[in-house]
């Protein structure tokens, strides 16, 4: 990117980045036959299990409907389940399938492999700085009163 920093547009040169890195790893999801946004649900599903459609899909950046299509691929492949709510009969709790979790599990050292290797080129400290960023930008963007 051959232009000057103040010319840079942060949110233009983050969403490059994770084009660029969602890229890189679903090549290596593709042996799992896993897609980037399923995979992303695995892991969620798996830290908070019992997840409705509608938390998952806000977690993500998606619609209901996208996220609904996406879940009915992961039903399918016997990764997930979907269980109504013991209280709220219009939502479904989601759940990993032992085959979700071990799938999942498979999946992960080679996407913490990848990440590394695109890392490679950063010192301990710049990683480090890079996360604060993008963790303190995260939290600027919540509106008030909505949570991680």
């Amino acid at each position: 990117m051959g232009e000057k920093s103040h010319d840079r547009v942060l949110s233009f040169l983050v969403r490059h980045t994770w084009l660029s890195m969602r890229a890189a790893i679903g090549a290596e999801l593709e042996e799992f036959g896993l897609t980037v946004p399923q995979f992303a649900t695995l892991m969620m599903v798996k830290e908070s299990p019992g997840k409705s459609v509608a938390q998952l899909a806000r977690s993500v950046g998606s619609t209901r409907q996208a996220a609904n299509e996406m879940l009915a691929a992961l039903e399918r492949d016997g990764l997930i389940t979907r269980s109504p709510h013991p209280t709220d009969r219009r939502t479904h709790q989601l759940h990993l399938t032992d085959l979700g979790a071990a799938r999942y599990a498979d999946a992960l050292p080679a996407v913490r492999r990848r990440e590394a290797e695109l890392e490679a080129g950063l010192a301990p400290d710049q990683r480090d700085a890079v996360i604060a960023w993008m963790s303190s930008i995260s939290t600027a963007c919540q509106a008030p009163g909505e949570g991680h």
